[in-house]
């Protein structure tokens, strides 16, 4: 497994790329850049479009008819054609005290999981983690997370594993029928030498494949946390994992350069690109909001 570069966009931090499989498109933010992009790899064609502040994550709707989105403030519906648009369900308590939103996934069941992080000050608790249904109410479902990111769920929807990445923790939670949550046990301690859990997923065999932020590494682990596989990324900071194509035996990575000085971002110049690698064992389709 190879990483191989697709797109040296140097966006500062690349995150949440999802695979859409009618448009044969891999989507994903430069959050910080207040831009969405996409990647035809088949023709290599890209787009992008900019928004007018953070955009964090993107989740596709079971109907098709537009996005959902966390923007710095509050989670959105968005449409990309024939022009860029949105509209506020819920804005994010805090968003004046330097709380954002930061990363998202939808589960098996229709729903939105997305965390939040104080962005001023990252070794304090304000993040949360909120749970939005179908039918458009929000939830608290966890309190007092640093940096929330993942999450991401078993095959069968029982297990949602999910980050807390200032503590180098991923946590492991039953998740019950009605989206609320069991007492959660410590899947995986990272040591620093490993870098940070950042954006993860689950392949067709139930293991884990998770982007080592500072680890320069993304890793494939069993449901229990036993370490399978290591592919050696070719930057510091990769930040978020995707399956895509036909077969979806592609790993789409995104990476980041935030926080680098210009020392730092000579030494890693391809920092904020977007890598694939060819793997042995395909993916599942990304689940859908609704």
């Amino acid at each position: 497994m190879t990483p191989e570069c697709l797109w040296p966009l140097g966006a500062e931090l690349g995150e949440g790329p999802v695979w859409i499989p009618e448009q044969k498109r891999l989507y994903f933010v430069n959050l910080v850049g207040n831009t969405l992009h996409a990647l035809a790899p088949a023709s290599g064609a890209q787009h992008a479009w900019p928004l007018p502040d953070y955009v964090c994550w993107l989740v596709p709707r079971q109907d098709g008819d537009g996005w959902m989105a966390g923007l710095r403030d509050g989670i959105v519906r968005l449409w990309l054609e024939p022009e860029v648009r949105f509209e506020y369900l819920h804005q994010l308590p805090g968003a004046d005290t330097g709380i954002r939103l930061n990363d998202a996934k939808a589960d098996a069941a229709g729903r939105i999981w997305a965390g939040s992080m104080n962005a001023h000050d990252v070794s304090r608790p304000d993040g949360k983690l909120f749970r939005l249904d179908p039918d458009g109410s929000l939830h608290v479902a966890l309190p007092e997370y640093h940096i929330c990111n993942g999450p991401t769920f078993s095959l069968d929807g029982g297990t949602m594993y999910h980050n807390d990445s200032f503590l180098n923790r991923t946590y492991a939670y039953p998740v019950r029928a009605d989206g609320s949550l069991g007492a959660p046990a410590l899947w995986r301690q990272f040591a620093d030498d490993e870098g940070s859990p950042d954006g993860m997923t689950v392949d067709s065999e139930d293991c884990v494949w998770i982007a080592q932020w500072g680890g320069g590494r993304v890793c494939r682990y069993s449901p229990t946390g036993e370490l399978l596989a290591t592919v050696p990324m070719p930057v510091r900071q990769p930040s978020s994992v995707a399956f895509g194509g036909d077969d979806l035996k592609t790993l789409y990575v995104t990476s980041a350069w935030q926080g680098f000085d210009a020392a730092a971002r000579e030494a890693d110049p391809l920092a904020g690109a977007l890598f694939a690698l060819r793997v042995d064992v395909p993916g599942v389709p990304a689940a859908r909001f609704g």
